[in-house]
């Protein structure tokens, strides 16, 4: 009876003191409430009752921010949402300087990111969301370094508008397309007018040119095969006449 009692606490013991962590795995080491080390990764021997272990994982975090309602800086009601990309650098520090740091950087998270985009007016939110992450990342990672986070990435989702706001800037989508049109069509009746002052300046100096233009346009009409055809006369010819009468 003794030997199986002696096994049985052996086992106990053993189950107790002997912990494996994985390779992206840490285990801070507490020992009567005080940080003596952190160990890992392989197998961990603790001493029953007086060691505690915390368990931290190295791998990144894949952190989603909920959709935060944003007022822009010209007054603009939006929602933005966003991805955090972090990762637990020191162990200790992310045990034993916050309570929770998925908690607590999900908090910071949402609070940055409604600072940081109502500083901005919303054509600048659109266009310029490489800056804004940019601006988060580096907030974000200056906030959590403290707590052993380093904040790798942060990137918005997506920016949802009010149906008004949308429709507002379709037309003007709609507008700039139209002011394109008109400039182009301007721009190339201004480059047409151009080239037929040269070619009216080229005639003045050779009117045999004209003539030579008059033909080619004879037989390209005589070539549709069109019944009627109409023969514009030069008023050269009939300079004679004018001046008998």
């Amino acid at each position: 009876m003794f030997y199986i009692l002696f096994v049985v606490l052996v086992v106990l013991f053993l189950v107790s003191a002997i912990k494996i962590l994985r390779e992206y795995e840490r285990g801070v080491i507490f020992r009567l409430g005080r940080v003596i080390k952190t160990k890992g990764p392989g197998l961990i021997i603790l001493i029953p009752v007086i060691d505690k272990m915390v368990k931290v994982s190295l791998r990144l975090v894949t952190m989603d921010v909920p959709a935060q309602d944003v007022i822009t800086r010209d007054n603009v009601s939006v929602k933005v949402n966003a991805v955090v990309y972090f990762r637990v650098m020191e162990p200790t520090k992310a045990t034993v300087e916050v309570e929770n740091y998925l908690f607590a950087t999900s908090q910071l998270a949402q609070t940055t990111l409604r600072s940081v985009c109502g500083q901005v007016e919303l054509d600048e939110l659109l266009s310029e969301r490489d800056k804004i992450n940019t601006e988060l990342q580096s907030i974000l990672d200056k906030h959590t370094d403290p707590w052993g986070i380093k904040v790798s990435t942060v990137e918005l989702k997506h920016i949802d508008l009010p149906q008004e706001m949308q429709r507002a800037m379709a037309r003007q989508a709609e507008a700039e397309r139209e002011r394109r049109a008109k400039v182009i069509n301007a721009e190339g009746e201004f480059q047409a007018a151009n080239r037929l002052a040269e070619a009216a300046a080229i005639i003045q100096q050779h009117p045999e040119a004209l003539q030579l233009r008059y033909l080619q346009t004879i037989r390209e009409i005589s070539s549709e095969g069109n019944t009627t055809t109409f023969f514009p006369l030069p008023i050269d010819l009939f300079k004679p006449f004018i001046k008998k009468d």
